[in-house]
């Protein structure tokens, strides 16, 4: 398995088998890309979180529901028997922790920092590249960047690398001034 601190527990061991199948069969990119996707859709269909997370849904009805959602997604046939072995393995909610220790993994190979953007707002291509750059120069490494958004952070950005936050979202900042005012009066 990958040699990586930072893959541990049960969706590190999953991220670190795939990874190394992905390495040896010269797709790492492309199952990057396809759990990306799939990153993308878990954010956007709360039934797709449920299926993953429910143990009400069975074993059989996981398998199946995963496996077409990958091969509609236009994923891999890595991805979608992965996909298929943790559903099979009762395992599908570990799903989220593995996507993300795979980008570390990958991330790491590639000698590039993983940060993650969170902001209230889709970023604009323009805006996602500047942000990348100066994440980029203040790492001083090459940064691989996944965008979430959170409509609770009223404005700004919360940025993540490693185990780095910075916290410049309205929401804390609101949070912080109301704080001082509190101890004020």
């Amino acid at each position: 398995m990958a040699g990586n601190s930072r893959a541990s527990g049960l969706a590190g061991r999953y991220a670190g088998a795939l990874f190394d199948l992905a390495k040896d069969q010269g797709s790492l990119d492309q199952i990057q890309a396809d759990l990306s996707g799939l990153k993308r859709l878990l954010a956007e269909s709360a039934d797709l979180t449920r299926l993953i997370e429910s143990p009400a849904i069975s074993r059989d009805d996981q398998v199946t529901a995963l496996t077409a959602v990958a091969k509609k997604a236009g994923a891999s046939d890595l991805t979608t028997k992965f996909l298929g072995l943790i559903a099979d393995k009762r395992r599908a909610f570990v799903l989220p922790d593995v996507i993300d220790s795979y980008a570390s993994l990958l991330a790491e190979e590639k000698g590039e920092e993983q940060a993650e953007v969170i902001s209230a707002i889709a970023l604009t291509e323009a805006q996602a590249k500047d942000v990348q750059s100066k994440i980029s120069q203040s790492v001083g490494k090459t940064v691989t960047m996944t965008q979430r958004v959170d409509p609770s952070l009223l404005g700004g950005l919360v940025v993540r690398v490693g185990s780095r936050m910075i916290d410049a979202s309205l929401k804390t900042k609101l949070h912080q001034l109301e704080l001082a005012m509190k101890g004020a009066a």
